[in-house]
């Protein structure tokens, strides 16, 4: 289960998502994001599926890594669609109990799981194919008006990143924990509810040590870099839109009036 959570892994590559300039492709899942809220109707969503498919293909990211992002919220994906089955009035096709199983409750969950699916994919593609460096730059420079009311534009933008970026490392050590005490012993999965929370404890206990030791690392590190935060920090490398950034944005302003359309004539 562990291995299947990919949030914060970043891909290297020369990619056309790759070379995009990263606050260009941040505005850009936001409008996605709204889109697919916006979207009505099966053709609206095919269209943006397909339109999912075709950025995992420019990506060069392998696919089975992208769709092994929803594996970890399948669960949600699964209770959001059971939910929609038997919460919906209209044409009953099944009865269970108490329960009514509509055609309209199906095609309504079907659609905000994909809804759903699509979000999670759009996300990931984000991290995969943007790095931690260039990402907390945008994010930086994007909150960069807020500064004028004092908003810590940089503060923010690197905690969120870091915290981004560490999500595999505490995976991974997770991991280590959770065999190391199997190698000792340990069982998880038999007993009830309350001897399975209390073998959870000699995996949080080590995992919140070395959290907090990582932590402590993290800063002594940049202390000796004498970093002050955003005050005064200069950038080798500025971040530039290029040619690539503005048919980007074009050509999601043509799918935005294309789905548009469809979710008019449905």
């Amino acid at each position: 289960m562990l291995q299947d959570i990919t949030l914060g892994q970043f891909f290297s590559g020369d990619s056309i998502l790759h070379r995009l300039d990263p606050r260009t492709k941040i505005i850009l899942l936001f409008v996605l994001m709204i889109l697919i809220f916006a979207a009505e109707g099966w053709a609206a969503y095919v269209a943006l599926t397909l339109l999912t498919a075709g950025l995992i293909f420019l990506s060069r990211v392998p696919p089975l890594t992208v769709l092994k992002s929803v594996k970890p919220l399948a669960w949600i994906i699964l209770f959001t669609l059971l939910i929609h089955f038997v919460s919906h009035d209209g044409e009953v096709l099944a009865k269970v109990y108490v329960f009514k199983v509509t055609r309209e409750g199906i095609i309504y969950g079907v659609l905000i799981s994909l809804r759903l699916v699509l979000l999670i994919i759009l996300s990931s593609l984000l991290t995969f194919t943007t790095s931690p460096l260039k990402l907390t730059d945008a994010t930086e420079q994007l909150l960069s008006p807020l500064k004028r009311i004092g908003v810590p534009a940089h503060e923010l933008a690197m905690m969120m990143t870091i915290a981004i970026r560490f999500v595999p490392t505490l995976l991974e050590e997770t991991d280590k924990i959770i065999k190391a005490q199997r190698s000792r012993g340990l069982d998880f999965e038999s007993g009830g509810v309350v001897k399975r929370l209390r073998s959870l404890v000699p995996i949080l206990v080590p995992l919140f040590l070395s959290s907090f030791r990582r932590a402590d690392d993290l800063a002594m590190a940049m202390e000796a870099r004498c970093y002050r935060g955003g005050a005064g920090r200069t950038h080798m490398k500025r971040l530039r839109l290029t040619r690539l950034d503005y048919c980007a944005a074009a050509f999601v302003m043509l799918i935005c009036a294309a789905v548009g359309g469809l979710s008019y004539a449905a």
